[in-house]
């Protein structure tokens, strides 16, 4: 049984065509992986292109391979009947996608014989692995991050507080505003930030919350940014937490038990250790100095996301380091960001990247951590 790796895809969307090919298009086309091979079947408009930039060994025109598929046994959808003639040229009976290839798409391959196989992420397994050059576009890509970043803080270090509330420049200063300072300054490093959080007061007790309105002094603000190069196609991903004012006892407390649940994951990251473990650890150093996590007047409260993630071509990509068991090796870059989050108080998270070794981690993210600005 000879199998075949199938993407129907744009390479704009599904990292993981991008991934094999190196080829970036917004529209859809053909990837096949076979006998070592990596075959594309283009339609005229991005055929040459292709052949000159894809990572690729063969480039086919599409409708080329539709018209002989025409003459042998026309069925179907044109352009699948060309995916079955060249699969059937190649002596391919089984056939892998991706966890979300089309299923209609499936189906019409079924019919034609093949065994089809979707396949959970990472469907290229050593895309969890980064090469030298992939840490360096990650790490491109954060330099630019804690730049926007360090001028958002100094806006609200700078900002005046008049009745429990921040102004800037006599204007009040809203997450809207911050908002805009990040994506603005990272469109001059030819990044794209989407989704950046700016969350004050209880609107950070939503983790995902991405803020609005008038922020407030005395509260910790949650700042979370995590845009894609433009040019390089890698994010970058880093958290912050700041308070312009005076914070409270709890939030301090909160502050410190954030960065002591980061060095934890920093002392246990390594090559060969389970991030389940890790995760578990954090979880129960906050449970055992008062920070509980469980529902308490309708909200969930406490820590209740994973510890990390991994970062590349996807923010969110394998592995994780939460309730799922993930062996981690040298040269995954993970997230390492634990947060507290209570309504009494507000939430804080601290976020860094770091690159898995043998004996620990590579921190890439060098911006400070300060709480009171």
């Amino acid at each position: 049984m000879k199998q075949a790796k199938l993407i129907i895809a744009d390479s704009e969307k599904d990292a993981n065509l991008y991934y094999a090919t190196q080829f970036l298009a917004p529209d859809s086309f053909i990837f096949v992986q076979v006998d070592g091979k990596k075959i594309l079947l283009m339609s005229d408009l991005e055929r040459d292109r292709a052949k000159s930039q894809a990572k690729v060994n063969e480039v086919l025109s599409l409708s080329q391979w539709i018209k002989k598929a025409a003459q042998r046994a026309p069925r179907g959808s044109s352009f699948l009947a060309a995916v079955d003639l060249l699969l059937k040229e190649y002596g391919v009976t089984s056939i892998q996608v991706p966890s979300n290839f089309p299923l209609m798409h499936g189906d019409e391959l079924r019919q034609c014989g093949y065994e089809v196989q979707a396949q959970n992420d990472p469907f290229f397994e050593e895309r969890t692995i980064k090469s030298e050059e992939e840490i360096q576009k990650i790490t491109q890509t954060q330099r630019s991050t804690e730049q926007a970043l360090e001028a958002a803080i100094q806006i609200i270090a700078s900002s005046e507080i008049k009745d429990n509330f921040l102004y800037a420049h006599g204007q009040p200063l809203t997450s809207e505003l911050i908002k805009k300072v990040l994506n603005v300054s990272l469109m001059g490093f030819e990044c794209v930030a989407q989704h950046t959080i700016v969350a004050g007061g209880k609107d950070a007790v939503d983790p995902h919350n991405e803020g609005s309105g008038h922020l407030r002094a005395h509260e910790p603000v949650v700042i979370d940014v995590f845009p894609q190069s433009a040019k390089t196609r890698y994010f970058a991903d880093m958290t912050r937490t700041v308070v312009r004012g005076n914070p409270s006892d709890k939030v301090k407390k909160m502050y410190q038990a954030v960065r002591e649940g980061q060095e934890i994951a920093f002392l246990r990251i390594k090559d060969g250790v389970d991030g389940q473990a890790i995760h578990e650890e954090i979880m129960n150093y906050f449970g055992s100095i008062g920070f509980d996590t469980g529902e308490k007047d309708g909200r969930m409260q406490g820590f209740f996301h994973g510890t990390g993630h991994g970062v590349g071509l996807e923010i969110h990509e394998p592995p994780r380091i939460g309730q799922s068991s993930w062996i981690l090796k040298t040269g995954m870059v993970v997230t390492v960001e634990p947060g507290l989050y209570y309504l009494d108080a507000g939430g804080v998270r601290l976020e860094d990247m770091v690159v898995v070794t043998s004996t620990g981690v590579k921190n890439l993210t060098q911006a400070p951590k300060v709480l009171e600005v």
